[in-house]
Formats: structure tokens, C-alpha cells, sequence
């Protein structure tokens, strides 16, 4: 069992409460519905930390990392596991990186979009979710364009089976299963960000973010973080370097 000062600024409630992303397929970050029950590498991970912790884990499922990001200071989650940019970075205090995060554009079917560059371009629409690092990235690497904030991957996707965009900004991963929803599509082989998704935690709690973080070194270090991703069928996805910061 952890020592009362460390609890009382990771788990303070007597629980370790766990923020994850919800989509419809799975990534580093994002996990999945399957029935009532929520599953990823980040709630993995979390109930690891809770398990390590000595206290119950919580799995409170969000429709965005961006929903996480903007109630981090409400009192509401005590970790989570988030694409890191500068951004985020004044919601939350990152601690180590676990992956390497590459996001780029799925396309249309019909498309002639062959490069990010192609993407920016006056009269595309690109679809993103709301208030996350990728769609930020997205934009900054495509002024031309017009871009169209989504509440959820899902929404985005409906969005280009009806034709109303013509790409959408997520991670690579995550891209491949949206893929199989949009017959036609493309997921372009070149990139607009490489970042990594790394633990985190509320701002100012210094205890709690040197916990984490030695918890993700060690979950990198025994493979939990490998057999994690492999589990939710990523076995192409890329683990952070040791001792690698968010």
C-alpha cells in the first residue's frame, strides 16, 4: 500500500480514478466499448497502477482526450493516458511517454490526396475531434484547408461516408480501423505530427506525477506496456525509449 501523502494526491478519493478515451477502434490512448465494459492499453495500464497503488481502479470513459484535458482542474480523474503536445501541457502535467504517437490523414474514397501537403489545399474538409493534439496539429499543418471539429471519431466518420469531409486527423493506429468503416478509403503514408502519448496527472501534484512515471518505466521495462497494445491487437505500435518524458 502506497504512503497516505502520495494517496491523498493520486488517488484521493480512495480509489484510483482512470480517464480514458473512448472510440470506435483502439489505440494507444483510445479504448473501446465491448458491452458494458471499457477496454485499451490505457485501462491496462491504469488498473495496473491501481493494482500497485493498493487501492480499487474506476474506468470513467470520456468521448475525447479532449473532454479529459478540460476537466482535469474539476476534481473529476486522478490519471490518464494522453497524446502529448504544448497545448495540453497547461491542463496537465505529462510524465513518461510509453509510445511514439504518428498521426496523419485518412482519405476519401475517390480522393486524389496523396501527402499532407495535397491536404492543404483550399476547398478540402478535414474532420477531427474536438480539442485534441492531433486535430491541433492537423490545422497548424494545413491552413488552406477548411477544418470541421467533431465531438467523436465516430461522428467524424459519418461525416465522410456522407461526404461532408474529405479526410480526417487521427493517430495512425486508430486510423486503421476507421479505415475498415469508410470502404475506398486511404490513410496516407506520410505524416503531420510525431509526438508520444505519455501518462499524466491533474497540474500540481508533484508526488503523483514521480509515481506514475516510475510506474510507466517499469510497465515499459516488464513488457506490460507490449502486452498491453498487443492485447487490443497493435502489435505494430511503438514503445517509448526508457526514461523517455512526455
Amino acid at each position: 500500500m502506497a504512503d497516505a501523502a502520495l494517496l491523498q494526491q493520486l488517488a484521493p478519493t480512495g480509489k484510483l480514478r482512470i480517464a480514458v478515451a473512448v472510440a470506435p477502434s483502439p489505440s494507444a490512448q483510445f479504448a473501446i466499448k465491448d458491452g458494458d465494459t471499457i477496454k485499451g492499453t490505457a485501462v491496462t495500464l491504469g488498473k495496473a497502477l491501481a493494482k500497485k497503488l493498493g487501492v480499487p481502479a474506476e474506468v470513467l470513459g470520456h468521448a475525447s482526450s479532449g473532454e479529459i484535458q478540460n476537466s482535469s482542474a474539476d476534481n473529476k480523474w486522478d490519471v490518464a493516458f494522453l497524446p502529448v503536445d504544448a497545448e495540453r501541457k497547461k491542463f496537465v502535467d505529462f510524465g513518461n511517454a510509453y509510445h511514439l504517437l504518428q498521426s496523419t490523414f485518412l482519405v476519401a474514397p475517390g480522393s486524389t490526396m496523396q501527402s499532407v501537403k495535397d491536404a492543404d489545399a483550399t476547398g478540402v474538409g478535414i474532420g477531427g475531434v474536438a480539442n485534441t493534439a492531433t486535430f491541433r496539429a492537423a490545422t497548424a499543418a494545413t491552413p488552406k484547408a477548411t477544418h470541421i471539429e467533431f465531438k467523436g471519431v465516430d461522428i467524424a466518420t459519418q461525416a465522410m461516408l456522407e461526404g461532408k469531409i474529405q479526410a480526417i486527423a487521427l493517430s495512425r493506429e486508430s486510423l486503421g480501423g476507421v479505415a475498415t468503416k469508410v470502404p475506398g478509403s486511404r490513410i496516407l503514408d506520410d505524416a503531420f505530427l510525431n509526438s508520444t502519448t505519455a501518462v499524466c496527472v491533474p497540474k500540481n501534484k508533484p508526488a503523483a506525477l514521480a509515481y506514475v512515471s516510475e510506474f510507466i518505466e517499469e510497465a515499459k521495462a516488464s513488457g506490460l506496456v507490449r502486452s498491453a497494445l498487443d492485447e487490443m491487437g497493435l502489435k505494430s505500435s511503438i514503445i517509448a525509449p526508457a526514461g523517455l518524458k512526455g
